[in-house]
């Protein structure tokens, strides 16, 4: 239930940063909240060997009603965002640490048995890939539609396909 407050609290932050707040009984009903809900139960419920299938169920129940498939052996720090769920897949392997806001059609996946790690305050645009054994830095964005197949350092904005790292100017 904490993973689930301080999920919504950064949603909150970010439609603030945004110009648009909103209230909090608002942020239930906005686009993204209910798979973030569902994710965060399915991983509880697979972190318990004896609820491993409804843990499975409740990813299926992501896939039908939210578009989005999410391993749930995934993890994510407090305030992981899922902005427009659609399309979004992301590996069982993945960790991501704490603030990360994923867009629409969103894939960070597996290669060869290797999943990327995420770092803490990452934005990715929609449609962006991250894909492998790559690790990203804290305080990252990642541009719309990028393909990210190398580690990208903290700071910067991953730009382009293949990604290529921009460092603030």
């Amino acid at each position: 239930m904490e993973l689930i407050k301080a999920d919504m609290k950064q949603k909150q932050r970010v439609f603030e940063a945004d110009g648009a707040p909103v209230s909090t009984l608002r942020l239930f009903v906005v686009d993204g909240t209910g798979a973030n809900i569902v994710f965060r139960l399915s991983n509880w419920l697979a972190m318990r060997s004896i609820t491993k299938p409804l843990a499975l169920i409740c990813q299926a129940l992501n896939k039908w009603f939210n578009g989005c498939v999410i391993g749930v052996n995934a993890t994510f720090d407090e305030g992981l965002v899922l902005m427009h769920p659609m399309g979004v897949v992301i590996n069982s392997k993945v960790r991501g640490g704490k603030n990360i806001v994923i867009e629409s059609g969103v894939v960070i996946g597996d290669e060869k048995g290797h999943s990327p790690v995420l770092g803490n305050n990452i934005f990715i645009g929609a449609g962006a890939k991250i894909i492998g054994n790559v690790t990203i830095g804290d305080n990252v964005k990642i541009g719309a539609n990028a393909v990210v197949v190398k580690d990208l350092p903290a700071n910067c904005t991953g730009l382009g396909i293949p990604a290529k790292p921009r460092m603030p100017s």
